[in-house]
Formats: C-alpha cells, sequence, structure tokens
C-alpha cells in the first residue's frame, strides 16, 4: 500500500513540473510570435501590406518553424493564431503544423511562418481539429510591401495567403501539403482545460494573460503598416 501511495505521489508530482513546463514553453511561443510580428511590420517596404491586414479574417504565426534539415522539431512545428470578432480580436488558439512542400526556403534555419487567413471559410479550417494547406484550403504566397497591387487577384485566389522569414529576408512563399493539427497540449497548459477552438475563436473565451502580448502586436501591425507610408 505504501509503495502504491508513493507511486501516485510521485506521478502526480511529475504531472506538475510536465504541466509547468508545457505552460512555460507555450507561453514563449505566444512572446516569440508577438515578436515575430513586430519585428516583419518593422521592416521598411518589406512588411505585410496594409490591405491585407485590413481584409484578414485571422492572423496566425509559427515562430521558428525549422531548426535545420527537412524534419519538423515538436516545438519547431507550432503555432498561434486569433480571429477578428465583434469586440476585436479572439484568444488564441494552439495548432502543429508538420509535412508539406515550403518552396525555396526548405532547409532553412529558424523560418518564422505567417498565416493570413482571407474569409470565413478559412476560418472554419481552422476552426476543424485537423485540414491540409492547398488541398482542404487554397493557399498562396502573400504580397509584401507598404501596399498590395491594386488588383484583386491576392483577395480572390486563396484562403490563406504565407509568408516566410529566414536569416532575416522576409517574403510570400507557396507552401502546399502541410497538415495542420489543433495543439490540444499547448490549450490546456493556457486554458487549464480542453476548451474547442470554436469557443474560441468566435469569442467566447476570456482573454489569458499570458495571450496579451500576442495579442498587442496583432493590433498594432496595422498601425505599424500605416505609419510606414
Amino acid at each position: 500500500m505504501k509503495k502504491a501511495i508513493t507511486l501516485v505521489a510521485l506521478l502526480s508530482v511529475a504531472s506538475i513540473g510536465w504541466a509547468g513546463t508545457n505552460r512555460e514553453a507555450t507561453t514563449d511561443r505566444l512572446d516569440h510570435a508577438g515578436r515575430v510580428l513586430h519585428e516583419i511590420m518593422a521592416a521598411p517596404d518589406k512588411g505585410i501590406p496594409e490591405e491585407v491586414l485590413e481584409h484578414a479574417k485571422c492572423v496566425a504565426v509559427v515562430p521558428h518553424l525549422l531548426k535545420g534539415g527537412f524534419v519538423f522539431g515538436a516545438e519547431n512545428g507550432r503555432g498561434v493564431a486569433t480571429c477578428r470578432t465583434a469586440d476585436g480580436w479572439s484568444a488564441p488558439i494552439f495548432f502543429a503544423i508538420t509535412g508539406g512542400s515550403w518552396g525555396l526556403q526548405i532547409g532553412a534555419e529558424g523560418v518564422d511562418l505567417v498565416m493570413i487567413i482571407q474569409n470565413e471559410q478559412g476560418m472554419k479550417q481552422l476552426l476543424s481539429s485537423k485540414f491540409e494547406l492547398g488541398a482542404d484550403a487554397s493557399v498562396a504566397a502573400g504580397p509584401v510591401g507598404r501596399h498590395a497591387s491594386a488588383d484583386t487577384d491576392w483577395k480572390m485566389d486563396a484562403e490563406i495567403l504565407t509568408y516566410s522569414r529566414a536569416r532575416g529576408a522576409f517574403a510570400g512563399i507557396t507552401v502546399a501539403g502541410a497538415a495542420i493539427r489543433r495543439d490540444d497540449d499547448s490549450t490546456e497548459a493556457i486554458y487549464g482545460r480542453d476548451v474547442s477552438n470554436n469557443r474560441i475563436l468566435r469569442g467566447e473565451v476570456a482573454m489569458p494573460g499570458a495571450a496579451q502580448s500576442f495579442l498587442e502586436a496583432v493590433r498594432d501591425a496595422k498601425a505599424q503598416a500605416v505609419a510606414s507610408n
């Protein structure tokens, strides 16, 4: 009996330690995602155009998608996303991304990925437990600069616009075949329970304190784009 009690106690301590570590890692990811947006938008003539941000339904960021080679690591393929609500931007959801073809960026070290979801259909994919870029959701390299092209091709051709930053260079990137799935561990680490993506992205879940820096970066991105003009 004593051995059983000891084992339960050890497992409880290990579980608490794992939860704390996972929460810390997820909070770091949120902070890093916010810094990625700030740094990209601060680059003269190289940011996401004002029109694209104005048109965005959701914004997703995967900091350090790759760390060399062709294989995603557990941390290197995880991201965060937020969508517009009637009151501003939603609390974040968490996802993991694996596989896919990454244009000329494959193998680069420390690639940051930004995805702009342009419409309700793209948002519906985020609400699902898993979807594939290029198959379930149309995807295209996003325009870069102070302003998007005067034509509307970038609005109509894809549900999701994708961008990457590697070794300081920022550009639209063609991404196809990557699978995106809900990150249950990170969700529970931040919210303390299992909460559906639908409730979070519809604005029905309170903003966690750990997400403030990321959401501030999303809100500030438009202001940075306007200020650069």
